[in-house]
């Protein structure tokens, strides 16, 4: 039978369809953890929200008095709701006619052809979900560190996330005013952290934010904005209430080395506010110097098979916590979660959109196809003071 596209269709769907999930995951290490741990993951979201009340104070209703003495006040617990919203991903590629025809005349070049498409995007997927993880919600790659006036260049604080190829907006952190809109960076050198984009010359502030363009504001709530003491999440606002916030030990933007004292201080403060620090994400300057602190130490550490599959350092306060490194973690920084306070909430895993009942469709006014995946997902925690990063720390 000839080839036809409900014929690419169907393949599509029975050699790709469920791989997709499995090795989505396999790309990245803080994301994959999450998945991992008892009830990390839910896929009930039921409308635009997810809504679920937290308890942020105790009844106080409590006292001691004397023989026929008025008793205390009654008192009641008090309650804040969080209300997550869902964000909406997406992931395209595109297929000519003229590479659809292969499958008539020579199908194992169409195959080779179609899987590449197909296995870089969920590779690219993947990798992008973890530096979503990560995030601040904002879609932040990188952050100016340098003025320039009329130049095609930006100095930024880390080029980790910019390639040439990547479509970027260059916009104000404060308002939001876009400076440089749907730009493509051309040229990335690694040694000055400076980037080349096309287009007319800009003139950029420090400060000013580097994102995918038209993603501000749009990705999941990440690390960086979960695990804070500052800004409203998910409706609650710590203002308010104060125990909506998480233990943060920051040195004021100036680098001092990591010691156990400050790992353990800031466990200790997890374990006064009711959490259980159960993981330790870092990158991989921070995980060498803690690496470089055992030996210094006298303590030989050797590699631990954790829960998960997952091989890192342990460290010891009272238990073993797994220390578990992450390319795509920041730099000088280590996060401390209580995994059962973060939850993913998603319709369902990465998967192509198949609501006509076809997963190719046609681009208007073109000779190609395109096909396209999707999740609509948050993470969300139900527990912020049950989580602690330690900021400004000297890399190994």
């Amino acid at each position: 039978m000839p080839a036809s596209l409900s014929t690419v269709d169907k393949i599509t769907k029975e050699i790709y369809q469920g791989k997709i999930r499995a090795q989505l995951s396999e790309e990245s290490v803080g994301y994959k953890r999450i998945e991992k741990t008892n009830e990390g993951v839910t896929n009930e979201v039921g409308g635009k929200y997810v809504t679920f009340p937290i308890r942020v104070r105790r009844n106080h209703g409590i006292g001691y008095r004397n023989e026929m003495e008025l008793l205390p006040s009654a008192g009641q617990q008090g309650y804040a709701s969080v209300r997550v919203g869902l964000k909406y991903g997406y992931g395209r590629v595109r297929l000519t006619g003229q590479l659809i025809e292969l499958a008539d005349s020579n199908y194992q070049a169409f195959a080779s052809a179609m899987q590449l498409e197909m296995d870089g995007l969920k590779t690219d997927i993947g990798k992008d979900t973890n530096r979503v993880f990560y995030g601040d919600g904002l879609g932040t790659l990188a952050t100016v560190t340098a003025a320039t006036v009329g130049t095609n260049t930006a100095v930024v604080n880390s080029v980790r996330f910019l390639e040439v190829g990547v479509q970027i907006d260059i916009q104000t952190g404060a308002t939001a005013t876009v400076r440089v809109a749907n730009r493509q960076v051309t040229a990335v050198n690694s040694a000055t952290k400076t980037i080349t984009f096309d287009g007319a010359v800009a003139s950029l502030a420090v400060g000013d934010l580097i994102v995918r363009t038209g993603n501000f504001g749009r990705e999941p709530n990440g690390l960086a904005s979960l695990v804070t003491d500052t800004g409203t999440l998910f409706n609650v606002d710590p203002n308010v209430e104060p125990v909506w916030k998480a233990v943060v030990r920051s040195n004021a933007g100036t680098n001092r080395a990591l010691s156990e004292g400050l790992m353990i201080e800031a466990t200790d403060a997890v374990r006064v506010n009711g959490g259980k620090t159960s993981l330790i994400l870092c990158g991989l300057g921070v995980r060498r110097a803690y690496f470089n602190l055992l030996s210094q130490q006298r303590r030989y550490p050797s590699t631990t098979n954790f829960e998960g599959g997952f091989t890192g350092l342990a460290f010891n306060n009272g238990r073993e916590i797994p220390v578990i490194e992450d390319p795509d973690a920041p730099d000088s920084t280590m996060y401390g979660l209580d995994e059962d306070s973060l939850k993913i909430y998603r319709n369902e895993a990465w998967s192509w959109m198949n609501r006509d009942g076809g997963i190719w469709k046609w681009v208007h006014d073109f000779d190609a196809y395109e096909a396209i995946m999707n999740q609509y997902w948050e993470i969300g925690l139900n527990r912020r003071n049950a989580n602690f990063v330690i900021k400004d720390l000297v890399e190994g």
